[in-house]
C-alpha cells in the first residue's frame, strides 16, 4: 500500500510543479491538471481496495467523467485560441479578456 501512496504523492507533486512552473504553455498546464486529477483517482482506488469499499470506485468514475469533459472543453479553447492568435502562449490568452 505504501508504494502506491508514494506513487500517488509523486504524481501529485509533479502535477503541482507543472502548474506553478509552466505559466506560459497552456498544454502543459492542462496536462498537469489532468495529472493531479489522476493522482487523486489513484488515491481513491488505493483506499477503496484496502478498505473493501466500492464508494471510492464510484468517486473515480465521477472524477474521470469530469476530467474528460474538462479536457474536451480545454482542447476546444486551445483550438480556438490557436486559430485566433496563431500561438498557444498563456500571456496572449489574457489579451482575449478585453
Amino acid at each position: 500500500m505504501l508504494k502506491f501512496l508514494i506513487l500517488s504523492i509523486t504524481l501529485f507533486i509533479i502535477g503541482l510543479l507543472g502548474l506553478f512552473l509552466s505559466k506560459r504553455h497552456f498544454l502543459i498546464i492542462l496536462i498537469s491538471f489532468e495529472l493531479i486529477l489522476l493522482s487523486i483517482n489513484l488515491n481513491f482506488l488505493i483506499f477503496s481496495f484496502f478498505l473493501n469499499d466500492l464508494l471510492g470506485q464510484m468517486y473515480i468514475l465521477l472524477n474521470l467523467t469530469i476530467a474528460a469533459s474538462e479536457l474536451a472543453i480545454g482542447l476546444a479553447i486551445i483550438v480556438a485560441v490557436y486559430r485566433l492568435k496563431g500561438s498557444l502562449i498563456v500571456d496572449l490568452i489574457k489579451l482575449l479578456k478585453s
